[in-house]
């Protein structure tokens, strides 16, 4: 490891214990190092990547912009940027989804946007309560961490974590019709349960181990929410953005969430950047009642909407099918060889290994192999991969060959 890192860099750094390596320069979906050595990312920034590392059509709205002198800070004042994004995600993004919903630009993080939804949720509905689901993960500062439920991360937290409630997820008790389970909790004056101003979810759990929610099921919390007068959260901060096939995860339920929060790819091009979207009638904050000093990204802005004019005014949409009925193709044919389950849809897939041993282990002999690939789910026994959704038809063969490998190798 560099020495300078392991000098003076905090105990605290994490992904660069994985990757011994001092990375240099990016293009598409692959990172050279120092040394010349290259390696096919397949975790893409933890989902801010979706695009590939340095995209050529974003890119040059960027250095434009910079060459012009335009504006980089701007708070949340009225600027060039600002308005052209707006304009371009209603456009391209909302009105063709028949989606109708304000936009709020709070701390460019997708913790923050997360803690924007839950001050408006518990604004609009006069309630403190909060609910979410076990094996989610919504982030890092204390309100964003007390919706999420891995206790490793909750445990840093230094106080204790209120005003929440934990649902069990629906893969967790197959047998069990969850959205009843949380209407009997709700009717149940024994149930010492308050009732929530909002609900929060992930469609696709990603850290707590690829989990996709059943469309079912996605149905079911949204009839939930709008029979009692509940705020439907959904995060699609890590799958959103075309992570899933589609530019918002929720999409394949035909649902319409209350409340959206939108972080990663959302910058474009791997900028900090994020979203909250809502109902207008849930526009209730007051002005300066969510601030930030960097909530005016303007450089993120002009990527996002570089990235969003990409999406829609090329062929990226029409060639994810075909990439994501190849890693469905690869993936099969990787778990039925080593007897593992694989989760998850569209760009975000896992393997389920035996223990958090294992996982690190086939880690490390990817990355000796030139290839980047990450752990999730609990006790980290998830070997997880996310691909660009830029990436070629090769390069998901050459990466699958290295896990293949790896697999070989680690699993006998």
């Amino acid at each position: 490891m560099n020495e300078t890192i392991e000098k003076y860099e905090s105990n605290v750094r994490s992904y660069c214990r994985k990757w011994p390596a001092v990375f240099d320069t990016a293009k598409g979906s692959y990172i050279t190092d120092v040394d010349g050595k290259r390696y096919l990312d397949f975790f893409c920034g933890a989902g801010a990547l979706n695009y590939g590392h340095n995209n050529a059509a974003i890119k040059a709205g960027l250095i434009d912009w910079l060459n012009r002198d335009g504006i980089l800070h701007g708070l949340d004042m009225t600027t060039a940027p600002k308005v052209e994004f707006i304009e371009t995600f209603e456009k391209k993004i909302l009105e063709p989804r028949g989606l109708d919903y304000k936009i709020m630009f709070p701390g460019p993080t997708g913790t923050n946007a997360v803690e924007s939804a839950l001050k408006i949720a518990r604004k609009a509905k006069g309630r403190n309560m909060v609910w979410s689901f076990m094996g989610g993960f919504h982030g890092m500062t204390l309100g964003a961490l007390s919706v999420s439920s891995d206790s490793y991360s909750r445990s840093g937290a230094g106080v204790a974590l209120a005003n929440e409630y934990h649902v069990p997820a629906p893969y967790m008790m197959p047998e069990t019709d969850i959205v009843q389970f949380m209407q009997t909790i709700l009717d149940d004056d024994h149930s010492a349960v308050a009732k929530p101003a909002a609900v929060i979810m992930e469609t696709t759990q990603a850290e707590g181990g690829i989990y996709v929610m059943p469309t079912e099921f996605l149905k079911g919390v949204r009839e939930f929410c709008t029979r009692n007068d509940i705020l439907m959260v959904v995060d699609d901060i890590q799958v959103g953005c075309w992570r899933t096939g589609t530019f918002f995860s929720f999409e394949r339920a035909g649902i319409q969430p209350d409340i959206v929060c939108l972080s990663k790819s959302i910058g474009g091009i791997g900028l900090p950047f994020a979203l909250v979207l809502m109902k207008p009638e849930f526009d209730v904050l007051g002005p300066g009642e969510h601030n930030g000093t960097f909530r005016g990204n303007q450089l993120a802005m002009v990527a996002a909407k570089a990235a969003i004019d990409y999406s829609v005014d090329t062929d990226f949409a029409s060639t994810l099918p075909a990439k994501i009925a190849l890693i469905d193709e690869l993936g099969a044919a990787l778990a039925a060889k080593y007897g593992v389950e694989m989760r998850g849809l569209g760009f975000i897939r896992s393997f389920q290994l035996a223990d958090g041993a294992t996982v690190k282990a086939v880690i490390h002999e990817c990355f000796d192999n030139g290839l980047l690939c990450e752990a999730c789910g609990r006790g980290d026994s998830a070997f997880k991969i996310m691909p660009a959704c830029t990436v070629t038809e090769e390069e998901l063969r050459e990466g699958f060959a290295i896990i293949d490998a790896a697999f070989a190798k680690v699993l006998g």
